[in-house]
Order: C-alpha cells, then structure tokens, then sequence
C-alpha cells in the first residue's frame, strides 16, 4: 500500500461544507492585478499524507475499553478471520510497502514516490507523466485495504493489550493524567505545509528558492493556467476585468510589454484559458505566439462555478441570466478595453519618444484566434461596435471551427434543440445553467477522468460512447475531462440562454442574436420586432478572417464553416478558408505542428503599424539633423 492515506477518508467530514461555492475566490482580488497566490500543486509530495502525521485518536479510550470487553466475544472470530486477512495482506505488500499502523510505530519516509510514468498522451497538461494523482478505482482499493490494517491492528493491540497487564494499566492511569493526555493530543500534529525548493527557467538567478506549498487533502489535480505557464518558466500576469454589468472577469496575460504586436485568445464553451496552453511548449498556440514575439492575452468569458460579480449576493438565477449577446457586446468589449489601456501606457513608458513622432491613437496590432463559440462571439462583436460606431481595435481575426451557422448537425443536436425551443420557459425557471452543482461530484469527475486515463480499456469505452453521442466526432473527450480546469473548487459551465440561443440559431438556419421570445422585448433591445441577422452586417467586417475547419469535426462541420466563408465572400470581406484532418477539440487540446504553423503564418500577414515605421523614420531624421548641427 503506497506511503498515503485515501482521499474518502476525509469526505464525510466535508460534506457539510460541500454545497456552495459562491464563495470562491477564482481570481485576484480588485486591488491585485499583477498575479493570483498559487494553488497547491499537485506534484508535490505533501500531497500524499503519512500516517505517521495523524493525531493519536487513533489510539482513543474507547478502543482500549472495548478491547477487553470484546476480546473474548470476537475470538472465535478472530481465529477465523486471521488466516485469510494475513494472506490479503501480503497480497497488498507485493505492490507497495506496509502503511503504518499506528502513529510512532514507523517513521515517515522522506523517500519519494513517483507514479509509473505512462505514456504521454496528446491531451496530458505538462509534468503529466509523474502525476501522483489517484482515480476513484485507487481510492477504493486503498480504502480496502486501509480497512483490512485497521481491523488487523485492533485484534493485535487487544492480543498485545491481553497479554501485557502492566502496560494496560499504565494506560488506564494515564487516562486520568491531564498533562500525559495533552501530550498525547498534541503527539503526531504536523503541518500540511512543505517547503518546496523551485526555480523558474529564465531567471537572472538560477538558484532555487523556496515555495510553501499546501498539500491536496482529495489528492486531485487543481493546477491553474498560472500554474502551467510559470512552472514552463514563462513569465505571468493576471488582471481582473470588471464589466460594464458587474462580471468578474479574468484576463491572463504572457507579458512581452515592449511589443507592439499583440494576440488576444479566446476559448469556447464549456472551456477556459487552460485550453490555450495545455499541450506544453511545443504544441500550444500561447507558447507560440509568444516565441514569435507577441505579448499574449488569454481571455475567460463569464459563466465560472465560483460566481465572480460585484454583487456578492446575487443569485444564480441572475448570475446565469445571459447569452452569447452578453459575450460579445460585455466580455469581449472590457478585455479589449483593458488591453487597449495596458498596451498604450505600456509602450509610452518603454518608448518615450513615441508621442513625439506620431499622435495615432493606437500604436500596436491585435490580432484575434478563437476557437467554436469565441469565434461566433469575436465575429459578434465586431458587427455591434461597428454598428454602434465604435472602434474594435482589432487587426486580424482567424477563427478555428467557429460557431453561427448550425443547420448542417446530427440527430442528437436536433433532439437538444427541440427540448430547447419547447421546453425552454420551464426549464430556464428550474435548471439556470448546466455544471456540476457541488464540490464532491465535481471531485467525483475528477478522479474518474484519471481513472479513465489509468485504465485505458474504461477510457476507451467512454471515448466510444461520447464520440457516439456527438456524432461520431473523433475528439479526445476523455483527454478533455482531466484537464485541472475541472476541478473539485471552480468548473466553467453554461447558462441555459447560451445553450437556447445555439438552439436557436440551428432552428433558423441563421447567424442571429437572441431572441427574447416577444416582439416587445427585441423592440426593446435591438429596435426591431426580430433579432439581427448577423450574417446580413458581415459586410461590416473590415478586417481580414481566416477561417479553418476541421474534416472529422462533426459539432461543427465543414459545411457550416464554409458557410461563413460564402456568406462572407459575397458580402466582399477578404476572407479565406482551410480545412485539417482534425476533429472539433484538437483545435485547442491536440498538439497539431501543422495547425500551429498555419496560424503563425497568418498573424504574420499583419504588417507592421505605421507607428513603427513613422517612429524608425523620426529617429533616423532626429540623428541625421543632431550630426549635422554646428559645435558651438
């Protein structure tokens, strides 16, 4: 039995508290923009607990009272169970050494211990091949045999107890002695804390420096987008988004501050900023845009389990009260806000002489990639501001597998539509959004994703059936479900208006905004009795699109690509289209060279900003005149 102590053992205790987690803190706080307190990781060794760090109510009164009245009852019971409880523990001892059985006995090894290192998988979020991480299958089989100890152990004290009077005596005594019972409770304490020595890769000072960290009490994976881009040795900045109707949001940041090129990503549904940078250096569109020198922004929409609003109070049938109207024309709109203002002080205080050699008003290019519904979301966008006359500040969209057009789709998205449409004012009043309510399913989730994972018979079985269910789409769902971003503490998940307007839009074969179900109410919000037709503004666009699909995706097939690119081609946008051997998630969550080629050919076509080539032109003139100034 590994050096450990299962995770179940400890749940009972927190289902109290398991509930609600309004509460969580997701992102920094309004006052800290520069980074969020890391979580515990789940590499650490602390996350595997000693027995030896128990309290010594193991060895409680009760136990040792009962132990002599039972003794002579369980003998026979004794007799009968010794035998093959002695051969199960021998079995449990060919896999790993004997757990301590009571606290003193054994000391806590300080050797660590390393999982066997399975193959690495497309899907694994880096250092994923010495994850020390237990699935529910382990968790039982170590509850079994934790089980099996214990009971061993009880009928060798009451043996040992039995046949040494003396010693049970002195127990007895101590009982009524205050000063040995405090001992005994503070006997075993130990810290969940561990110091752990770390150094970054790219600092001035290659020493290591010392991180305390916190152990996992459920020995789960609860790594943060942070946590995979520092522990790659790229720098982090995290800045909290407020937007204009009381979201929380976060916007991850890879700084290169004194660029003037800058790529924002955005995710789709059900997804995070984790998708970004999952695949490790080599195989992750923010590590490769980075390395080509942009200063990268990871947004998040709204829609996390934790709740972040300004409101603390508010419900969560008013928190989820929103759609894809409310990604396009709130998130998107305050993260390129904020950007905008990052970028412009930025590049004023690294390059001084900017301001006097142009005025523009924006002295860098940002470029947009984003994946299935962020693609339909940023096209959203750029129609409203355009509209509305206001500027988007954007240079280039590509947009992988978007969202919009969802007419061409499988039997089980019409039957999810039909629910939608006809169901739709009962179930907004009864389920607001779709995730997992409370901290032990999602746990749960958890832990099964790495059975799946352990067990690739299980994984392959699920696989089969989740490909079945979305149409044969050959995406790596179980890979999916054990990203960190699913975590006991904080999940993203969708509001019911999000899955009614995909609803919506697949009924009308329309690229259209929500519908508030009356003609009053779009009156209201958009000036007409219907929503907008968005693929009727696409002449608005004034940037160029690539579009990329994928010919095995089958949640977003060709086909509906394709329609953007006809609907935008004859609206005379300068737009292009490709299509790759890839399903819908291995856009963000597979490691494609090729896809990651052609997206870093695109952003390249963005020229340089006349602020570049004007200021290169003004120094070269101010240097010219200051040589050829007369000595005084």
């Amino acid at each position: 039995m590994h050096n450990g102590v299962s995770s179940f053992n400890h749940f009972i205790h927190e289902l109290s508290v398991d509930s609600d987690t309004s509460s969580l803190d997701y992102s920094s706080g309004e006052d800290d923009s520069d980074g969020i307190s890391t979580p515990p990781s789940p590499l650490s060794q602390s996350s595997l607990r000693s027995w030896a760090s128990l309290p010594t109510n193991y060895e409680s009164h009760w136990t040792d009272w009962i132990t002599f009245i039972v003794w002579w009852v369980l003998l026979p019971a004794r007799i009968l169970l010794w035998l093959p409880l002695y051969l199960l523990r021998l079995l449990g001892t060919r896999n790993s050494r004997m757990s301590p059985m009571s606290p003193g006995r054994y000391q806590h090894s300080s050797r660590p211990y390393f999982s066997k290192a399975i193959p690495g998988k497309e899907h694994d979020v880096p250092n994923r091949t010495t994850d020390k991480r237990r699935g529910v299958i382990e968790d039982l089989q170590l509850g079994i045999e934790i089980f099996i100890e214990t009971i061993f152990d009880f009928f060798h004290k009451a043996a040992h107890l039995l046949l040494s009077p003396s010693e049970t005596f002195g127990i007895v005594l101590s009982w009524f002695s205050s000063s040995s019972h405090s001992s005994k409770g503070n006997y075993g304490d130990a810290s969940d804390d561990e110091i752990v020595q770390t150094a970054i890769l790219g600092d001035s000072d290659s020493s290591p420096t010392e991180r305390r960290t916190t152990t996992s009490l459920y020995n789960t994976d609860t790594r943060t987008c942070q946590d995979v881009i520092t522990e790659l040795g790229y720098p982090y900045e995290a800045i909290r988004v407020v937007t204009s109707d009381g979201y929380g949001l976060l916007l991850e940041r890879i700084p290169r501050r004194d660029a003037r090129k800058a790529v924002y990503l955005q995710h789709g549904v059900m997804d995070s900023s984790m998708g970004w940078v999952s695949n490790g250096v080599v195989g992750s569109p923010a590590f490769a845009a980075y390395d080509q020198g942009y200063d990268v922004f990871l947004g998040n929409f709204r829609g996390l389990v934790s709740r972040d609003h300004v409101n603390k109070n508010i419900s969560s049938k008013d928190f989820w009260r929103y759609s894809i109207n409310e990604h396009a024309t709130e998130d998107i709109p305050a993260m390129i806000k904020k950007i905008h203002e990052i970028k412009t002080s930025e590049l004023k205080l690294y390059q001084p002489t900017m301001e006097e050699v142009v005025n523009e008003e924006q002295p860098y290019k940002l470029c947009v990639i984003s994946h299935s519904l962020g693609g339909a979301a940023v096209l959203m966008y750029v129609i409203t501001r355009k509209i509305e006359e206001k500027p988007h500040r954007l240079s280039r969209l590509i947009l992988l597998s978007p969202a919009g057009f969802h007419d061409d789709s499988n039997m089980c998205f019409t039957l999810m539509e039909y629910t939608f449409l006809l169901l739709g004012p009962v179930l907004s009043r009864i389920v607001p959004a779709f995730y997992i309510p409370t901290k032990f399913f999602r746990m749960l989730l958890n832990k099964l994703a790495r059975d799946f994972h352990n067990y690739p018979a299980v994984g392959g079985l699920v696989q089969t059936l989740m490909s079945y269910v979305v149409g044969g789409d050959s995406s790596n769902w179980v890979g999916v479900m054990g990203l960190p971003h699913y975590n006991m503490n904080d999940m993203p998940g969708i509001s019911f208006r999000v899955a009614q307007h995909l609803a919506q839009i697949k009924h009308s074969g329309k690229f259209k905004m929500f519908d508030y179900g009356s003609s009053s109410a779009n009156m209201e919000v958009y000036g007409s009795p219907e929503p907008l037709d968005l693929g009727e503004f696409y002449g608005l666009i004034d940037v160029p699109v690539d579009l990329v699909a994928g010919k095995k995706d089958k949640v977003i097939r060709p086909s509906m690509v394709r329609k953007h690119y006809r609907v935008m081609r004859d609206s005379g946008v300068d737009v292009s289209y490709n299509e790759f051997e890839y399903a819908h998630l291995d856009f963000t969550f597979s490691h494609r060279e090729e896809l990651l080629a052609y997206v870093m050919s695109r952003l390249l076509l963005v020229e340089p900003t006349p602020t570049q080539t004007n200021h290169k032109k003004g120094m070269k003139l101010k240097k010219k005149m200051e040589t050829g100034k007369p000595h005084l």
